[in-house]
């Protein structure tokens, strides 16, 4: 659905970029396929053309799956079908209909990272096919993520993690929150920017302005609002504004897969404020490392944030050195990659 290196992606980018530099810091070799214009520091790029796809989350439930001309979708499993012999393993980090359908046909074996919960019945169907017919090679970020499939067949729950390196951590905060993500509507940005607006404190708000028009309409609703888009930035710039604000806000109106956003925070030592539903709600301590307020209440979001005191923030930075390395993603994916292969094999 676009380059890497944009934002577009989301958390599966930053996933992604993540597991490869691990699994590349163990000796494995790889080869990343993506889109015209990707770029990921350091990491071996594959550009194909051709078309991208039409956004998931942008259509209903029963939208037909549609395939532009000259899709680069078609286009890079063609070429992972030209190249198969090369590799052990093929992995799937797209959320599309095309990679699950073409699976039996292929001879290596293929891993797919299902990046976000149950969206459309075309991609609940297909999921489950090729969840009974090759047990174990679907994994998700989390169960709640995976339980919108429900599926009855073997699966994975990987979780996620960051380099820890890259985020610095701040016991002193400055006097402001956060807001990190994608500009769309199912983030529900309005509502931490309500919050912010009620409980009368700035919001710095930072990610991929994917949606201008739904932008516009929060500025137009609350024109007082004491917020500040602060663009897309880099993983350096990011972490320099996250680890000096107060809490991160979560306000998503959607199942969040998992919520890479939250063990960035974390890793600033900054307690994250999440509505109590999907990844956040198993990632966040309530009372600990943040706050689980009932979804969709902005009032809730205002009482986390009162409550902020009485978070200590070294035990955020240590929840996420305990559970979000990279070495322990690394564990994770590795076990789960040799399972597949070995099963492969057998067959």
């Amino acid at each position: 659905m676009g380059a890497l290196g944009t934002g577009v992606g989301g958390g599966v980018e930053l996933s992604l970029y993540n597991i490869a530099q691990e699994m590349l810091r163990r000796g494995h070799s790889l080869q990343i396929l993506a889109p015209v214009g990707s770029k990921l520091a350091q990491l071996p790029i594959i550009e194909i053309p051709g078309n991208v796809q039409i956004i998931a989350q942008s259509q209903e439930r029963n939208t037909p799956t549609i395939m532009p001309d000259n899709s680069v979708l078609a286009n890079m499993w063609e070429y992972a079908r030209q190249v198969q012999t090369e590799y052990d393993l093929i992995v799937n980090f797209a959320y599309d209909w095309l990679p699950f359908y073409l699976t039996p046909f292929f001879e290596k074996a293929i891993a797919h990272f299902v990046s976000m919960g149950s969206l459309s019945v075309a991609m609940d169907e297909i999921v489950t096919q090729v969840a009974a017919k090759f047990p174990g090679t679907i994994g998700f970020y989390t169960p709640s993520q995976a339980a919108t499939f429900a599926l009855n067949t073997e699966y994975a729950c990987l979780s996620s993690g960051v380099d820890l390196s890259l985020y610095k951590f701040c016991l002193h905060p400055d006097n402001y929150l956060a807001w990190l993500g994608r500009i769309a509507p199912e983030k529900a940005l309005e509502d931490a920017v309500e919050a912010a607006q009620l409980a009368n404190i700035p919001l710095k708000i930072m990610g991929k302005m994917q949606d201008e028009d739904y932008w516009q309409k929060i500025c137009t609703t609350y024109p007082n609002a004491p917020i500040e888009y602060l663009g897309f930035l880099s993983t350096s710039d990011m972490q320099q504004q996250l680890r000096l604000c107060k809490a991160l806000l979560m306000t998503p109106r959607w199942v969040e897969a998992f919520g890479n956003v939250a063990i960035e925070a974390l890793a600033c030592g900054v307690p994250v404020i999440a509505y109590r539903r999907g990844g956040p709600a198993e990632i966040v301590v309530d009372g600990k490392t943040g706050f689980l307020v009932e979804p969709d209440s902005v009032q809730g979001l205002v009482n986390a944030i009162a409550n902020l005191p009485q978070i200590n923030r070294s035990n955020c930075r240590q929840s996420a050195e305990a559970q979000y390395s990279l070495e322990a993603l690394g564990d994770r994916f590795e076990h789960w990659f040799k399972k597949i292969i070995s099963q492969k094999i057998l067959l």
